[in-house]
Order: structure tokens, then sequence, then C-alpha cells
């Protein structure tokens, strides 16, 4: 009698042999799709009917086994194959696979969803972003390039819109300091004479010598006696003057009606560049500029050559309140040179705007120690500096008989730079040993510095950047600077297979997953980075038709079995007629 079973047994076997079909078809079809995981479907068997279940072993017959009939098939599963594909090398840095567990996390519509598939680009807001728009998560950075650990965020690369400076904080010189160089004897002197004969003086109305604190409206002309030789609203203008044969910057000094000698010689020491050292040079003068008792202003500088003042007649100029020159109002008289062993060197530093700061560095061979050792005096300047001063900072440095500094403690430097919109002061250290050089005191030719490193940075554009294995983003700016622009993570789930895909390449927390574990990669059993590579798809082509003919050889024996069931019930009616 044929067996209406048997018809419903074959339909179970067409229906999952036909989904296990479309389970083909879907791998096959995605044989070329970005980071696809092929999946596989699993059969079980249906309900069965029960005759008889079977009965153990008695003492006069043995047991029996159960006697069942199945009632078809069902599905079981599909099981999903996390396994990692190849990659395909793209060259593009924004592309991006993992070798090994985890997923990156992005945004999308709001939410978090996960995805292997790296194929990221830059949007309007320089976001790097999916093919379909999802955000790019990992950590950011702060202001200083510091990252920010723990907070989820866009991660985001402004090429060509990020610029950069940083203000100088250390600054190394080296070379060597010739310690068989002659001892100073002297500083440059200068008279201010009233006129070219070598004997005028200054003077008031009447013959007096001037002191420090005449008015410089009471001089008197010496060309024009009786009439003062300086009024208020003029300028009288440094421009020009040398020091150690570099010319110093122009400066220029109002003069007022309350305007003094002294506060014109305050200005001279400043624009000059003279340096208190707290003792007097060798030749017992002392640096600075005072006015002796026959009115006559003496200019003292620092002992050294490199030091040595040069200042010809045409150097200060009176000027009246439109800027035209009136006159020259005096007629400078060098004694002496300025003498010593000395070297100067000039070297760039950066302020907070990234903009370039000149400082002079001079140093000075002071004294010999009969014990073994030498002195060295440094002068520091900068015409930088926002106010008229050139000064910075002077003092010494000790090295020992064998030519080494005494004292590695670095020399601090701070720069005024008010005005300029930069953070000021500008401070920072001048090291004179460190790992790329350092400096030394031997009996070897003339002195020589050189400034072999230091750190700041002018205004620069990021250009470039580039993910390493960890994920860590590094960004690479037009001034060479390499800086940390964020960290990508990855998220990996103690059960992938229990994730729930959402299409578009995207997956989201399933509730036989786990929560998502993040991390960066290469922590916690996560993979790595494997920048300006795509992953490929993990369909095996080959079992996949290994498996299409299978399925096809399952249907059609199971269309057999409706078939046959059919035959069979058409005899049955045969019977019947």
């Amino acid at each position: 009698m044929a067996s209406y079973t048997a018809l419903f047994t074959g339909l179970t076997g067409l229906s999952v042999h036909a989904r296990k079909l479309d389970v083909i078809g879907n791998n096959i079809a995605n044989t070329n799709t970005t980071a696809y995981k092929s999946g596989r479907m699993l059969f079980e068997t249906n309900f069965t009917r029960d005759f008889r279940l079977g009965s153990a072993p008695g003492t006069f017959s043995g047991g029996t086994n159960p006697t069942q009939i199945g009632l078809g098939v069902d599905i079981a599963g599909v099981r999903r194959n996390f396994n990692n594909g190849g990659f395909s090398p793209t060259g593009d840095p924004r592309d991006l696979a993992i070798d090994g567990p985890g997923f990156f996390i992005v945004e999308s519509n709001g939410s978090l969803v996960y995805t292997r598939a790296g194929s990221f680009r830059q949007d309007l807001e320089n976001n790097l972003v999916g093919i379909n728009g999802e955000k790019l998560q990992g950590y950011g950075v702060d202001d200083d390039f510091n990252l920010v650990e723990g907070a989820l965020t866009d991660v985001n690369i402004p090429l060509g819109s990020r610029t950069i400076a940083e203000a100088t904080t250390e600054t190394l010189l080296a070379g060597n300091l010739d310690a068989s160089g002659d001892l100073p004897t002297t500083g440059s002197i200068i008279t201010l004479d009233a006129d070219a004969s070598g004997a005028g003086f200054l003077s008031i109305s009447g013959g007096t010598p001037i002191v420090a604190g005449t008015l410089l409206s009471d001089v008197e002309d010496p060309d024009s006696p009786g009439n003062p030789l300086f009024a208020a609203g003029q300028t009288i203008r440094v421009t020009g003057a040398e020091k150690g044969g570099k010319e110093l910057p122009e400066a220029d000094f109002a003069v007022t009606a309350t305007t003094t000698v002294q506060d014109y010689m305050d200005f001279l020491v400043e624009a000059l560049g003279i340096h208190d050292p707290g003792m007097a040079n060798p030749d017992g003068n002392s640096p600075g500029i005072t006015v002796d008792a026959s009115g006559r202003i003496q200019i003292v500088g620092n002992v050294g050559t490199a030091s040595d003042l040069a200042i010809d007649q045409g150097d200060i100029r009176l000027l009246d309140s439109a800027g035209a020159q009136l006159l020259q109002p005096f007629v400078p008289d060098k004694t002496f040179a300025a003498d010593g062993e000395a070297v100067r060197t000039t070297m760039v530093v950066f302020d907070s705007l990234g903009a370039e700061v000149s400082v002079d560095v001079l140093m000075s061979l002071e004294s010999k120690s009969a014990t073994g050792g030498t002195t060295w005096r440094y002068f520091i300047d900068s015409a930088d500096d926002s106010d008229l001063d050139l000064r910075l900072t002077s003092g010494t440095v000790d090295f020992d008989a064998d030519g080494q500094l005494l004292n590695p403690l670095p020399i601090s430097v701070t720069v005024d730079r008010t005005g300029t919109g930069a953070e000021s002061p500008l401070s920072f250290d001048i090291l004179l040993t460190g790992d790329t050089g350092r400096t030394t005191a031997l009996a070897e030719g003339s002195s020589t510095l050189v400034n072999v490193a230091r750190d700041g940075l002018p205004p620069g554009t990021l250009e470039d950047f580039n993910i390493s294995e960890g994920g860590l983003i590094s960004g690479v700016f037009s001034n060479g600077a390499i800086r940390t622009l964020g960290q990508l993570v990855l998220a990996t789930f103690t059960n992938d297979a229990g994730l729930v895909d959402v299409g578009g390449n995207n997956f989201n927390v399933g509730a036989n997953s786990g929560p998502a574990i993040i991390s960066t990669p290469g922590q916690l059993s996560s993979g790595r980075i494997v920048s300006g590579a795509l992953e490929l798809s993990n369909v095996d082509l080959g079992q996949e038709f290994i498996e299409l003919i299978l399925t096809q050889t399952g249907y059609s024996a199971n269309t057999r079995i409706i078939q046959t069931a059919n035959e069979l019930m058409q005899q049955l009616l045969v019977l019947g007629r």
C-alpha cells in the first residue's frame, strides 16, 4: 500500500536541499566580496515515528532494539566560517585588513556595528568612512597629540589642513674651545667726542662738562654755541654698528624734555649688547658706558675678539620728528680693540608659533687654572628679543685639565616675545653635551662652536600618514615632524558565530556572541593590522562546486521518492477500478 508519509518525507528533502542551494549560491555570489565569510548548511534528522521502543534482555530472551521510521530531514543550522581570507595589496594606506581575529568598529546610523571589510576613505570632514559611509572608530588625540584612550571617537586624518608648530625647549652646541688661546687683556674702548679734533667734549651752556644727570636738551651744540644739540621730539638712531664683525640691529632712542645723558647711555648699553659680568675687565675698566669728568662718553665693551665693537661716525644719527637726518651728533674715537680667544655662533630656535628666533652665543676665554682647566664666559644675545635690549644672559662654564666639561648643567635662556602673538617668554636650555655631540676645551687650533641639534618646529602641514601593525596612526608633516593622529581598535567576541549579519559586510552583537571586547590590535588575542591591503573572501570555489553537485544529487533523489510514491498510489487506484 502506497505511503502518503513518503511524499512528505521527500518534500522535506526537497525543501532543505533547496535552502542549501541558497547558501551555496550566496557563497559563490560573494566570491569577490571583500572579507566575506562563507556559510555552510548542516542537516539533521526530523522527528521519527516509533513502532517499538525496544526492550532490555531478560532471563529467557535477549533484548530488542527500537523500531523507528524517520519522517524526513530538517535544517540544523548555518555555520559561518570566520577563518581569514587571503590579502590583496592595494598600496593605499587607507585600505586595511586584519590578520587574525577581530573586527573593525564602525558607526552606522548612530549605532556601533562590526566589520572586517576595511576599504576606508576620507569624507568631507576627513573622517575615515566605509563604502556606505560608516565611520571608523578608534582613540583620538588631544591638542598635544597625546592619545586619549578609553573613549571611542571618529578616526580623523586631516591631510593638508592640520598644521603644527612647536617652541624650542632644548638645543645642543658642540665643538672645541681652544684652551691654548690668548687670555684677554681689554675690551673695546670707544669715546664719543663732540668733534673730530679728539679734544672736544660735550658741555652745557658756559662750557661746563656734562654729567650723567644732564638733560639732553641742555647739551650745547659744539658747532653752534648757545644752541641745544638735542630737542624734544627728535630721535637718536644707531645703525650700522658692529659687534665681532656682525652688524647690530638698528635701534632708535626718543628724546624727550626729561631725557638725561644717563638715559641715553642706558640705551646704548642695550643697543650694543654690552653685558655686565659682575667684575672689571683685566685692564681694570668695567664693561658699560659712563661719562667721565671731562664730559666725554666712554664705551667699554666685553672682552674677547668676538665682542669687539666697531662704531663709525655715521652710525649714530640725529633725526627730526619727521625722520629726516639732521646731523651726526657724536664722533666715535676707538682707542682699544677687544682681544682674547673667543668664538661666536648664531643658532635658530622656534617660538610657539614656529617663527624663527635668531640667538647669538659667544664664548670668551676668561682664565686658565694653575692646577689645570679653563674657564670660559658666555654672552648670549638675540636681535629677535621683543624689547630693545639684545642681552639675554651671561655666565661661566668650567672645563677640567682634560678639556672636559665640569658641570653639565644646561644654560637657561629666555627671550621676550611680547607683541609677536607667540607665548612669551620663550624659554629653552642650551646644552653643551648630549647624544649627538659635546663641547670640549682642548688646545686644538681655533675655537669652533656649532648648533648640532635642537627641538621645536617651524609651521608644518600634514602631508602623509601611515598605520602600524598595532593600529597606531602616525602623521608626517611638511616640517619633518611625525606625530600620533589616533589609534585603531578591534573588537573580539567569545563566539564570532553568534554575530548577526545585518548586511553591507556588517555584523551586530547577537544573543550568543557575547559582548564586544575592545582592545588595540595585537592585544587580548586580537589580530594585527595590515595597511595597504584588503582581505579577500574566504569562499573555496572548489568546495562549493562539490557541495553544489551533492546538493543537486540530493534534490534529484528526493524527487524520485515523491515520484515513486505517486506511482504506487496510481497502481493502488488501478486495483480499485
